[in-house]
């Protein structure tokens, strides 16, 4: 059995491909790069290393000969060449190969979300279904990591701004969605759709409890759009504001809002408490 992760020196990809050795012969994996030499160095030694470009199709469906179950990471949004068209040449190449299986990390509740940031997801979920391949969506709520700011905002005893409302998310840290995702690749009849989160909190409980695990107390401020669009200006964060309050925006909709055991039934243990978490980060 050939295993495949693509965007192979991704922080995720490089987790699963860690995962993947703790029960798979490094011969029986393969990492999928844009830079080989890059993998190379970051990569561990005895795995198979093909460069894969998401932007390249021929080289794609190279990458992808021999290769049995698939782990298809998502790219990050690119306006030089657009993302759905990427995920569109992997579902292309992947098809081509006649690759048996494969899992793509995709987002919450992605065919009914309505966020801007879902539509690539939602685009891809299609082909795949529309593919004749055998396929799941490990459909990831957010990294932990995605709040560094306001974590190290609230762990500094710093006012913590937000506008989100009482909108929750289900954090967990990157890793464990990363195992996740290696783990369900060698699960002989996975299911179709798994949400992925952890247990589900507002931004009000994440920076109280931040600012706890530094013994602090944190001065939490829930705004408005227009408000934390001119705290993020006066932060000399214009460039972000839009995306920052687009996601502001999708989580007080309730698009991250999750109740799940999904997460947890893959990885075969519970996920660490949110204070700890924070610190394990």
């Amino acid at each position: 059995m050939k295993y495949g992760v693509t965007a192979a020196t991704g922080k995720f990809g490089k987790t699963a491909v860690e995962t993947l050795l703790k029960q798979v012969a490094p011969t029986d994996i393969v990492a999928i790069v844009r830079n080989p030499k890059k993998a190379k160095q970051v990569l561990p030694a005895g795995i198979e290393i093909r460069q894969g470009d998401y932007t390249e199709l021929e080289q794609l469906e190279q990458a992808f000969s021999g290769i049995d179950r698939l782990l298809f990471i998502s790219s990050l949004p690119s306006g030089g060449y657009p993302r759905d068209k990427q995920h569109l040449n992997v579902v292309a190449a992947a098809k081509k190969a006649k690759i048996a299986y494969i899992a793509y990390t995709s987002f919450p509740h992605a065919d009914q979300a309505t966020s801007v940031l879902s539509a690539d997801h939602r685009t891809t979920e299609k082909a795949l279904q529309e593919s004749g391949l055998q396929y799941s969506f490990l459909r990831n709520n957010w990294y932990l990591e995605n709040q560094a700011d306001l974590i190290h905002t609230a762990q500094a005893g710093k006012p913590v701004y937000f506008s989100a409302g009482d909108g929750q998310v289900g954090w967990a840290p990157e890793k464990y969605y990363a195992q996740a995702a290696a783990k369900v690749l060698q699960i002989s009849q996975p299911k179709r759709i798994y949400e992925f989160a952890g247990k589900p909190h507002t931004f009000s409980e994440l920076a109280q409890i931040a600012a706890e695990t530094k013994g602090k107390q944190a001065e939490i401020h829930q705004v408005n759009d227009d408000q934390y669009r001119e705290i993020l200006n006066q932060a000399g964060l214009q460039a972000a504001a839009g995306a920052i309050i687009m996601i502001q925006q999708l989580i007080r909709q309730g698009e991250l809002t999750e109740d799940t055991s999904d997460l947890t039934d893959v990885l075969g243990q519970p996920l660490p408490e949110l204070n700890e978490a924070i610190k394990e980060i």
